[in-house]
């Protein structure tokens, strides 16, 4: 339903979108033909304030903006043609109807633009409610982490095809935490997480476990050999990626890796293979 809604939205955004611009499009002919330069310099202005009237207060303000527009073209030409001063300007009578259809049409545009954001951050508010998704890395987060062991750990058992993970840690993190600045620290939770990123394969997936003692985890079909080696990688990339970074290359910043591969005679649930990363991490010297 969520998916008919956003196609829906979109559909009117995209109709929208081509009316506001057909509607400018027929406004500057009939500017061009109407030849009074000054007069559609004015209205030209009244009417991007018009629209300005829409984007930002709702299409309310705007219809009653616009009706107060209309009222005062009236006038004028009620006065030029009482006073008999001048011709009642005909041809800018499209005036009267351009500012309204374009504040309309902008409206259309706009409001099918904001129910597809608010549909996305709906959407983004439930994955990171639900603690399947970490707004600030992107990446999976622990809920994710233990559901995909077990759907690996079912796939070792089916087909005896190797799962390994890897805990990734920074050395000596709260000594470090104690010197740096929270631009720092996030800039290196990105450098991290990007480091990984880089190294793993595309069938490898990257978690983050823990955001305030923070702690990666890589899930993958492999041996413990193989894991070894893509961390291996990864630690030389981060040491690169750090030392090519003014901010942090100062400070002795180094990871930490635990590996831990799923034996079925001796793990039973998803956090045994958990635990048995992050214990390894502890010889990781």
């Amino acid at each position: 339903m969520t998916n008919n809604n956003d196609e829906k939205d979109s559909l009117l955004q995209d109709v929208g979108l081509l009316l506001f611009i057909s509607l400018f499009s027929a406004t500057a002919v009939l500017m061009a033909l109407s030849g009074s330069i000054l007069l559609n310099v004015i209205y030209l202005f009244c009417t991007i304030l018009l629209l300005m009237i829409t984007y930002f207060f709702d299409i309310l303000p705007s219809l009653i903006a616009n009706i107060v527009f209309i009222g005062i073209q009236a006038v004028i030409m009620i006065y030029q043609y009482v006073s008999q001063t001048a011709r009642i300007p005909w041809k800018l009578s499209f005036w009267m109807i351009m500012p309204i259809l374009l504040s309309l049409t902008l409206y259309m545009m706009t409001k099918n633009l904001v129910a597809i954001q608010k549909s996305n951050g709906e959407l983004r508010t439930a994955l990171i409610e639900r603690g399947a998704f970490d707004e600030q890395t992107n990446l999976r987060t622990t809920v994710a982490y233990i559901e995909d062991i077990a759907v690996f750990a079912e796939t070792n058992r089916r087909f005896d095809i190797p799962v390994t993970t890897a805990i990734i840690k920074i050395r000596y993190f709260n000594d470090l935490k104690r010197m740096m600045s929270q631009n720092q620290m996030q800039l290196l939770l990105k450098l991290t997480t990007d480091s990984i990123k880089e190294k793993t394969r595309t069938n490898d997936i990257t978690y983050l476990l823990n955001n305030e003692d923070p702690t990666w985890a890589i899930l993958s079909y492999t041996d413990a050999k193989g894991a070894g080696i893509a961390t291996s990688r990864i630690k030389d990339g981060f040491e690169k990626n750090v030392k090519a970074n003014d901010s942090l290359s100062t400070m002795a910043i180094s990871m930490i890796v635990g590996i831990a591969s799923w034996d079925s005679s001796t793990m039973k649930t998803p956090y045994d293979l958990m635990n048995a990363g992050i214990h390894e991490t502890q010889y990781d010297v």
